[in-house]
């Protein structure tokens, strides 16, 4: 369901919505919390779930993530707006983990279960009971039959049924996941385990329930920005087309200007950065030998993945800044005292910025979709607004960085501009479930000499799940952006930036 607009999406960014819009102008903000709720689901007369209780009940859990608390236990009594003065501030709040299953929204999906369909003609061959290990396949009133105590889901039978009459019921949030994180609880409802997961957060976008969400930063945010104190927000190169065909860069600025931004730098200027960088990285390590290959750092989930399931490839992974880190370094260095705020397709963002191993410089971080509701409870209609000035702060190949295969085709692309009597070699993998395959193609040295990019969504960025437009439109819009782009590769001397 990534970037198919739904009545879970609605619901989620009516959440959005409705916090953001308590933050800007709430006199009481208990009341005004515990209201959103009945503000959303206002009618008598269920339309999700069994009653509004319970869907009143699922939102209020949602409110909580977005005002970056955890769930509310089931067993004791917390009232909804239970830790409110902690997140209560102006800046950055998080209470681990990132991304939590509500219980009450989840609906029990059966999980590896391979069951006889309507569609079975009860065929006197019976391949599926041919095949069977162990027996588990019987004939019932003319029909296949499996018996679900004895099947072993080896999926023998599904393979040979002619008239594919065999389902395999699985979660859609597990085979969404590319590491095997969602888990049973007690009660057969999907639970995330946090040590497996690394945040890609395509789980979230699969569920068909909206059973799943991510912790959001856009109360404190705005906290922060009724201080009065100078922020500055950082777009990544995914944004383009994801508020709509008609509404351009500029006036992306122009709407951020208006929200109250100070300025609008592109990320991909960072990207710019990175590319320069590991090109030289791939020319002085891999070229001469001293390092098998080279893994991308731009990607939180992949490099966490690299670092978390391939520890002995752990010194392959790229040590430059993500464009990320690298554009809030570059704006810091500038303004020192002014807030960064990234802006992007990412929840795994999220977790690089708090990290402490590296410093981020950035002191929020929200989603295109969080955005979009920041954007709502503000009355601001961005095709509406003036542009005034657009943006222009990177080359092609930095812009390139939202789509998947764009990164390793940014730093071949530098390397045949800055040394072109170096061979160069790329791959790419794009999802999980392909991340670690190339993973395990590098580990056994059948990719020595490459320069190998990982993403965590299927498609890159643009795919996030804190995305907005179907995949194939943003993958068109990006490459328009590309192919305008006066610039297409950055100047050698960029790499001389000092970032430190």
């Amino acid at each position: 369901m990534r970037g198919l607009e739904t009545q879970v999406s609605r619901l989620r960014r009516k959440v959005f919505e409705e916090v953001a819009r308590v933050a800007f102008d709430s006199e009481n903000i208990h009341s005004d919390i515990q209201a959103i709720p009945f503000k959303i689901i206002q009618n008598e007369i269920p339309k999700f779930r069994e009653s509004i209780y319970h869907e009143r009940e699922i939102i209020s859990e949602r409110v909580r993530l977005t005002m970056g608390m955890s769930l509310r236990p089931e067993d004791k009594p917390v009232h909804l707006t239970s830790g409110l003065e902690e997140s209560n501030i102006a800046e950055k709040y998080y209470e681990p983990p990132l991304i939590q299953v509500i219980p009450s929204a989840c609906n029990a999906c059966e999980s590896k279960k391979y069951e006889v369909s309507n569609q079975c003609k009860g065929c006197v061959a019976r391949p599926c009971m041919e095949v069977c290990p162990k027996h588990a396949v019987s004939r019932v009133d003319g029909k296949a039959y499996i018996d679900q105590e004895k099947c072993i889901k080896c999926g023998k039978c599904k393979a040979v049924c002619p008239y594919d009459a065999i389902a395999k019921k699985t979660r859609p949030c597990e085979i969404a996941c590319g590491v095997n994180a969602i888990e049973d609880d007690a009660m057969g409802r999907a639970q995330i385990n946090s040590d497996k997961c690394v945040s890609c957060g395509m789980c979230l976008v699969s569920c068909p329930f909206g059973a799943i969400a991510d912790k959001s930063q856009i109360f404190q945010l705005i906290r922060a920005m009724q201080t009065g104190v100078e922020i500055i927000a950082e777009v990544a190169p995914a944004y383009v087309g994801q508020f709509g065909r008609s509404v351009t860069p500029g006036r992306i600025k122009a709407a951020l200007m208006e929200l109250g931004f100070s300025d609008v730098i592109e990320v991909a200027l960072g990207a710019d950065i990175g590319a320069v960088a590991e090109a030289h990285h791939y020319v002085e390590e891999v070229a001469t030998g001293k390092l098998p290959f080279l893994l991308t750092s731009c990607c939180p989930s992949w490099s966490v993945l690299a670092k978390k399931y391939f520890p002995e490839i752990v010194d392959n992974v790229s040590t430059e800044l993500t464009p990320m880190v690298a554009t809030a370094r570059s704006i810091k260095k500038e303004k020192p005292e002014a807030k960064v705020v990234f802006i992007g397709p990412c929840p795994a963002k999220k977790l690089e910025a708090s990290r402490r191993t590296v410093r981020s410089d950035v002191d929020f971080v929200i989603t295109f979709e969080e955005l979009a509701g920041i954007f709502a409870a503000k009355g601001i209609d961005l095709e509406h607004v003036e542009e005034k000035e657009s943006m222009h702060d990177a080359t092609g190949v930095g812009r390139a960085y939202a789509v998947a295969g764009g990164v390793t085709d940014a730093i071949k692309k530098c390397i045949d501009t800055y040394y072109p009597e170096v061979e160069v070699k790329t791959e790419h993998a794009e999802g999980l479930h392909e991340c670690k395959k190339l993973l395990a193609l590098a580990k056994t040295g059948k990719l020595d000499g490459y320069m190998l990019e990982g993403m965590g969504c299927p498609g890159g960025c643009v795919a996030g799940a804190g995305t907005m437009l179907p995949i194939n439109q943003a993958k068109a819009e990006v490459k328009k952006i590309v192919e305008d782009t006066a610039i297409k590769v950055p100047p050698i001397e960029l790499k001389e930036i000092e970032l430190s």
